[in-house]
């Protein structure tokens, strides 16, 4: 996966905890550990913001690109 969600050290950082911030954002548990453990698809832009006010951070302390490993050459005859 391309995008890396950094929100369990942002929550570390601020030292806050998951239900804590569950309940700052309005966003269940489940969701919000989805989120936290990097399985969510898709993020809407109103729970990003109230993510960043909760935290009183970026979107970019969170959200971070990683450029997929390139794929080696396989040896020849070897799949």
């Amino acid at each position: 996966m391309a995008i890396v969600v950094n929100l369990d050290v942002m929550m570390a950082k601020r030292k806050i905890g998951l239900g804590e911030l569950a309940q700052k954002v309005d966003l269940t548990l489940a969701n919000l550990s989805i989120l936290k453990n990097n399985h969510a698809k898709a993020v809407r832009f109103t729970t990003l913001e109230a993510i960043c006010k909760a935290l009183e951070c970026q979107p970019g302390d969170i959200l971070e690109y990683v450029p997929d490993s390139p794929r080696q050459p396989h040896a020849e005859g070897v799949p």
